[in-house]
């Protein structure tokens, strides 16, 4: 391979990740049309939310998983780097599985308080001061390290690499995530917000300076949500959405 060609890889697969995430968005926002009902939004079927699932996280993390992608591209050819992200997205896709039974066992459970009209919002509160003070941990700044800076993983441990990236990745964006559960996964506008700030903190130069603000920013939103759930705006609260004519199938 020429070195022309080599050099023609990290943009080409810039091209490919970034085009495969604006259809993802595409693919997102036409499926959650209507959906948001806000904190404890129902999943559905597990099919039905898996295939949403798949779609949100290629929307929201593929833009961001761009300079790991890169870094196997310098190293290998295409099919390694397709490779690298299947095996990022598997990683997410099985994160999804896990909140899924979460949300499930969660929602099994006698919890009446927890109802929003009850103690709904203090609870969503809670988790957001919590994902906020995660924001601020030695933890985190060390998987968002570790998520920033890939290791070099020649062609043959593409797969590898994806799956190792992305478990970091899910590590450094698990406060980040429960917040888009808290409040509302269905909601576009606020997966627009969660994938910015994923976005920030992995990609630009100062994103690790920022997690600082961002977990500041975390805390008192959550205070707001918990104190004063009416007056944040784009939340949508439960029981007052219009009614979601939603073909989840189980």
């Amino acid at each position: 391979m020429t070195e022309h060609a080599v050099g023609g890889w990290p943009a080409r697969t810039t091209l490919v990740f970034l085009g495969t995430a604006a259809a993802a968005w595409v693919v997102t926002v036409d499926r959650m049309r209507g959906m948001d009902a806000g904190p404890g939004t129902d999943l559905g079927g597990l099919g039905w939310f898996l295939g949403v699932w798949a779609a949100m996280m290629a929307a929201m993390m593929l833009p961001s998983a761009v300079p790991a992608a890169v870094a196997v591209a310098r190293a290998s050819r295409a099919l390694p780097t397709a490779i690298f992200g299947v095996g990022y997205l598997a990683v997410w896709t099985a994160f999804g599985v896990v909140a899924y039974a979460l949300f499930r066992a969660v929602t099994s459970l006698d919890l009446g308080r927890l109802a929003w009209d009850q103690d709904g919002p203090y609870a969503a509160g809670a988790v957001i001061v919590l994902a906020g003070s995660y924001e601020l941990t030695p933890l985190k700044r060390k998987l968002l390290r570790s998520c920033r800076s890939p290791h070099d993983p020649g062609e043959r441990d593409a797969l590898r690499a994806g799956v190792e990236n992305g478990l970091y990745c899910v590590g450094c964006c698990l406060g980040l995530m429960a917040v888009l559960f808290a409040l509302g996964v269905m909601s576009v506008f606020w997966m627009v917000v969660i994938a910015a700030v994923i976005f920030v903190e992995k990609v630009i130069p100062d994103g690790p300076r920022l997690t600082r603000v961002v977990g500041i920013g975390l805390i008192v939103l959550g205070l707001w949500v918990g104190l004063s759930p009416s007056t944040v705006p784009m939340l949508t609260e439960p029981g007052q959405s219009p009614s979601m004519e939603m073909e989840m199938q189980p």
